[in-house]
């Protein structure tokens, strides 16, 4: 590097971003993540003894994925290599390989191959790595968002060691801020900056546990706050709100955010808790979820979870899915939020659910046998002659509009499918269902049964 590429590259340095001049430059400046990197952890020790395998790293945004990777590498002294998934390719990683083969032949020394967002590789890509992390060619670390278990191949994935980063807790963040304000040579030392405790947790919690957004966040604020008579900016909760405008919501519509998030809310529908249910409704459609899929999962759920206990909670699933068809959003928000709470709150069955789960299981795995001749309707006299609805009893011609029959294949004489349970509307179903049918049992005499 010459006199010239040195001062661009420091020059480059003082105009970079707060959060990227702020990166810390060994494991003592990291903050968080002491259960992989605290001391005396196996992960440090592997680190300090330079005998690192290839490793990936799973956690949010702004956890410390990548630098970790950067302090791993001049822990290390490996040459290091870092690429994003977003606009590398397989050339790229090829040229790579070549440098790292003839690195390590002429000078001994191994490299670090850090593969930013590599859940955004395809397995092709991918697989065009693996062989290289096989044979030592190059150390990888990866770093991902998403579950490694679905977005990175198996080959691969048994090659690494998977690490999990946890969100970043308000007193780390904390420290972070505050250290920024502090540094004088890399942070906004210089800009004498004040910030009260409850602006400080404002910022905290608008960062949403990322220490890039709350960096980014700080150092527009303070740029943008202007200095007081004595030369002190005095940072305030209006700027910070006019610096954000809005807020970023971690989401993923393609991703496992969007399966844990409605499994929670459907778990906590479940789980009659109108407020969490409310809660995870509005983390999904404030962060642009599809409200149609939304409406589809609170139809499943009706039916799944209440079913006959309150047969009006699929019309409420229906209606709000048609509400949301009708005005469109933001409005049809209301229309879901409505269904959730009427869905969180109503009395609860899966006595439904069960039953046509056991019929499936029974009309998949059980005999084909035809349909009772008595049940058949007989459209032509040849139908009738060969006994087609012969022996049927017409309901409404008895007393009380029933009466038995056999309704059932032969091998499934007797067989109950259905069992209802004793809540809400069910409690009337199962008394009708007596009184028809003393012999069959409800959900509890079932479980009775068992115990």
């Amino acid at each position: 590097m010459d006199l010239f590429d040195k001062r661009a590259q420091e020059q480059m340095s003082k105009e970079a971003p707060l959060a990227a001049r702020m990166r810390p430059k060994n494991l003592e400046e990291f903050v968080g993540q002491e259960q992989i990197v605290g001391k005396g952890r196996a992960f440090r020790l592997a680190i300090e003894s330079g005998s690192l395998p290839s490793i990936i790293f799973w956690g949010p945004p702004g956890s410390g994925k990548t630098t970790l990777a950067f302090i791993i590498a001049g822990m290390t002294s490996s040459f290091f290599a870092p690429i994003s998934a977003v606009s590398a390719g397989v050339a790229d990683l090829r040229r790579i390989v070549e440098e790292a083969k003839e690195r390590r032949r002429m000078q001994g020394q191994r490299t670090i191959l850090l593969i930013d967002e590599i859940h955004r590789f395809n397995k092709s890509q991918q697989d065009a790595i693996l062989p290289y992390v096989e044979d030592g060619t190059v150390t990888l670390i990866g770093a991902t968002t998403e579950n490694p278990s679905f977005e990175v191949n198996s080959p691969l994935l048994s090659r690494a060691r998977v690490y999990v980063l946890k969100p970043l807790s308000e007193k780390d963040l904390a420290i972070i801020i505050k250290r920024a304000l502090e540094d004088k040579e890399r942070g906004l030392g210089a800009f004498n900056t004040v910030l009260d405790q409850d602006v400080l947790a404002n910022l905290i919690t608008m960062s949403n546990s990322d220490a890039r957004m709350a960096l980014n966040i700080l150092e527009m604020a303070v740029l943008s706050t202007l200095p007081d008579a004595n030369g002190v900016r005095h940072l305030t909760m209006q700027m910070l709100e006019d610096v954000l405008q809005h807020r970023s919501l971690v989401y993923d519509r393609a991703g496992e955010q969007h399966y844990d998030i409605i499994s929670a809310l459907h778990k906590t529908m479940r789980g009659s808790d109108p407020d969490a249910a409310l809660y995870w409704l509005a983390r999904m459609l404030e962060a642009g979820e599809d409200p149609l899929y939304v409406a589809r999962r609170l139809v499943r759920f009706a039916s799944e979870d209440i079913g006959m206990a309150d047969p009006q909670a699929l019309v409420i699933a229906m209606a709000a899915e048609q509400a949301v068809h009708f005005i469109g959003m933001p409005e049809g928000s209301l229309a879901l939020a409505q269904a959730v709470v009427y869905l969180a709150t109503a009395p609860k069955s899966n006595s439904l659910y069960t039953a046509y789960s056991a019929v499936q299981k029974e009309v998949k795995n059980g005999l084909d046998e035809p349909v009772p001749l008595h049940l058949r309707n007989a459209v032509t006299s040849l139908m009738k002659n060969v006994g087609y609805g012969k022996g049927y009893k017409y309901a409404h011609n008895f007393k009380g509009h029933f009466v038995e029959q056999q309704n059932l294949p032969e091998s499934l004489k007797g067989r109950q499918f259905y069992y209802p349970g004793d809540q809400g509307f069910e409690r009337q179903i199962a008394a009708r269902i007596k009184l028809w049918h003393p012999e069959r049992k409800t959900e509890s005499e079932k479980q009775k049964e068992n115990e």
